[in-house]
């Protein structure tokens, strides 16, 4: 049955209020700095039974200067700066050898929130890239040890091959290592909060770094 897309869109809605709750957000009692803040956000996404907060949008420029973006997973965010994997070697991997500056973007519309990140990317040296990869699932690693991402596929026949091999691998020795998997860091200059309100009125506070030092104010939304 052919649906068509325009109705489909006109059908839908932003922040139903039957799942979603609009809270309020007083941005003159925000903290000082940003990941205070956005540690608190994501513990309430998390409360307000949110799916997978922790993936986020990773935006890139490749080594072409053309712009890419895809969902990651957060493996971590603290004094250092906001934390992701992948391999060097992939398509993201290449990008950020070529521009190590990157955007993040998470949304949770069960709270109508978004958060907006952007800085400069560093990778962690090899022994902490392992221990971060080491610290996950059976599956994370199988998938690590897998490898190629990014290259062209012949077949799924010849994804499954290598993925049951990566399986067993990953399951007799759990601290095998993935030479190119990478830990990366985005070290913040810029973070904004962005908290949606019914009226539309929403409430955008942006986070600005200078040195070691933050200043923060409003956004128009």
């Amino acid at each position: 049955m052919h649906t068509d897309l325009h109705e489909l869109l006109r059908s839908l809605r932003v922040w139903d209020p039957r799942v979603t709750e609009l809270p309020p957000f007083d941005p003159a009692a925000a903290p000082d700095t940003p990941l205070p803040l956005f540690e608190g956000w994501f513990a309430q996404a998390v409360a307000a039974g949110e799916r997978e907060p922790h993936t986020m949008s990773l935006a890139t420029t490749d080594e072409d200067g053309d712009p890419d973006v895809r969902i990651v997973m957060l493996h971590g965010a603290d004094a250092e700066g906001w934390s992701f994997a992948t391999h060097a070697t992939s398509r993201k991997g290449r990008a950020l050898d070529a521009h190590p500056y990157a955007a993040l973007a998470f949304y949770w519309p069960v709270l109508g929130r978004q958060v907006r990140v952007r800085g400069p990317v560093t990778s962690a040296p090899a022994p902490e890239s392992q221990a971060d990869l080491h610290a996950r699932s059976t599956g994370a690693l199988a998938a690590a040890l897998t490898g190629r991402q990014s290259e062209a596929l012949g077949s799924l026949e010849e994804l499954r091959q290598a993925s049951e091999a990566a399986w067993v691998q990953a399951r007799e020795n759990p601290a095998a290592p993935s030479p190119t998997w990478t830990l990366y860091r985005l070290r913040p200059e810029q973070v904004e909060f962005f908290q949606g309100d019914p009226q539309r009125r929403h409430v955008r506070l942006e986070y600005r770094r200078t040195g070691q030092a933050w200043s923060r104010g409003l956004l128009w939304p």
